[in-house]
């Protein structure tokens, strides 16, 4: 009796993998309609899993909403402390520009270094021969333009008006091969002072020389206008310091200056006009060069 058992339980055991094993090669087969079986068998773990991805989900949302709220608290904490460091910036600095108008008050200076009125204009015409050296703007005598006033752009220096007709003027390039052409500049961070003479079109960069040697230069450094000489304002960025080396006579350094703004795509510029210039002390036609601004003689 036992052993008809166990051959029962041993034919009910094959039955059943054989049976599985016909249920798993038809399920297998390339169908494009579900059986009943699996029709039923699909609906009832896609019921089962809505009920459970439901308040999975709503919990995911619901802990991500807090999360959102936790960091946009801290933003907003980070942010009020940046705006508070502002306004503090910002009134700092207002007390610091009243304190400069009273001292200048004081000793009797009536003008300031940094000061000019922006004048906009557009660049219309450039002459291929001249390409690095000049560029023709849409500003002339009729609006105000004269001779030897600085021209910048937003990213720093480029040149100074030459030429002034009644509606357009030309402007010279700092990138431009004429050596009477100087600007005078102090490195940023420290007292070096020199003057912007020179262009090397290899490099192209510009040439800052009559460094002394005693101030430490270097690369990396801005390069910015030192205000002297009646034609640049004070404090117009014109580079970063490349490289230093010394002259010939190894007196004084000399470096080479990547320049801030890019005088091959020039085409809005802004014309400086300052208080205190060089063409405001002579007439019109005056043609001072920046030599004579620059070295003060």
């Amino acid at each position: 009796m036992p052993r008809f058992f166990s051959n029962k339980r041993l034919i009910l055991l094959l039955v059943g993998v054989i049976v599985l094993v016909a249920l798993i090669s038809f399920s297998l087969k390339d169908r494009q309609n579900a059986s009943l079986p699996e029709q039923v068998v699909k609906d009832v773990v896609g019921f089962g899993q809505s009920l459970f991805s439901k308040p999975a989900h709503y919990i995911t949302n619901v802990i991500g909403n807090i999360d959102g709220i936790l960091n946009t608290y801290e933003e907003n904490k980070h942010l009020k402390v940046r705006l508070s460091e502002y306004a503090s910036g910002q009134a700092e600095l207002a007390d610091v520009k009243a304190e400069n108008k009273r001292l200048l008050e004081i000793i009797g200076k009536e003008d300031d270094l940094r000061v000019y009125e922006p004048l906009q204009a557009t660049v219309i015409s450039r002459n291929p021969d001249q390409w690095e050296e000049k560029i023709i703007i849409d500003k002339g005598k009729v609006h105000g333009i004269k001779e030897n006033m600085a021209v910048i752009t937003a990213n720093g220096l480029i040149g100074k008006i030459v030429l002034v007709n009644k509606f357009t003027s030309t402007v010279e390039l700092l990138s431009t091969e004429n050596r009477n052409f100087r600007v005078a500049a102090v490195i940023s961070g420290g007292e070096a002072f020199g003057l912007i003479e020179g262009y090397d079109r290899k490099r192209s960069e510009l040439i800052m020389k009559r460094i002394d040697s005693s101030f430490e230069v270097k690369v990396g450094q801005k390069v910015i206008s030192s205000g002297l000489g009646g034609i640049f304002p004070k404090g117009i960025l014109i580079g970063e310091v490349t490289e230093v080396s010394t002259d010939d006579y190894g007196l004084t350094k000399l470096a080479y200056i990547r320049p801030a703004a890019d005088f091959s795509l020039l085409d809005h510029v802004i014309i400086a006009k300052r208080s205190s210039t060089i063409y405001d002390k002579g007439t019109d036609g005056d043609n001072t060069s920046e030599t004579e601004g620059e070295d003060g003689s």
